[in-house]
């Protein structure tokens, strides 16, 4: 696969274009990246995604698709190698679900932990760990929610273990842990320790700086 039939639209500091990413790299997909300036969107990605006007964008021999989870599915249709999702029908489906619901339930608790105040933050906080556990039911007997490789689920869902730290590191609420999600806890830990994931990952300082900046306009 050539590299300049497949673009990829994204902003370093995205976990979206994070997910992208990291499917691209399990499938050994060469890309070209396109770095945005989220304040300033550039032409390209105007022409790309009209609509939304938002990354991650895929463009594949100039044809456009955004929205992460979608991206997902059509890298995982497009090349066969590695595939992300399960064969089975009923575990593909049981797939869509746990990303569909990382992304509908926890995502939305978790950034509300991170930038509400007093009561509104305590009530997400508990939303977010509520969240969480259900989501870490998905794993029960296995290490990753794709069995003993990595799937869709951990992709779509891996960089919520980031957002965590990072919410600890910047507001001192601990969201996953040992002790109360040991299941999801160790799984994180175990997808950070896989090469092609940490290759893709930005730089720690950065991302935490990045993070420290953002919260301070909430």
């Amino acid at each position: 696969m050539a590299e300049d039939s497949v673009k990829l639209l994204g902003y370093w500091a995205s976990p979206y274009s994070l997910k992208v990413k990291w499917a691209l790299k399990l499938k050994g997909i060469q890309y070209q990246y396109v770095e945005e300036d989220l304040k300033n969107k550039s032409p390209m990605l105007l022409q790309y995604n009209p609509v939304y006007k938002k990354i991650p964008v895929l463009v594949h021999d100039d044809k456009p698709l955004a929205e992460s989870l979608i991206i997902l599915e059509y890298i995982d249709e497009v090349w066969k190698q590695n595939p992300l999702l399960p064969i089975d029908p009923h575990e593909r489906a049981k797939a869509r679900f746990w990303a569909k619901f990382a992304d509908d339930k926890c995502v939305p608790a978790l950034v509300a932990a991170f930038s509400k105040k007093g009561e509104e933050q305590e009530r997400a906080v508990k939303e977010a760990r509520e969240n969480l556990k259900i989501l870490e039911s998905g794993l029960e007997g296995k290490r990753f929610f794709g069995g003993e490789t990595i799937g869709f689920v951990d992709i779509a869902a891996g960089w919520i273990g980031c957002w965590a730290q990072m919410t600890e590191e910047i507001i001192g609420i601990k969201l996953i842990d040992a002790e109360t999600m040991p299941l999801l806890d160790s799984w994180f830990q175990d997808f950070l320790e896989i090469p092609l994931i940490k290759e893709c990952m930005p730089p720690q300082d950065k991302l935490l700086e990045h993070c420290k900046e953002s919260h301070k306009k909430f």
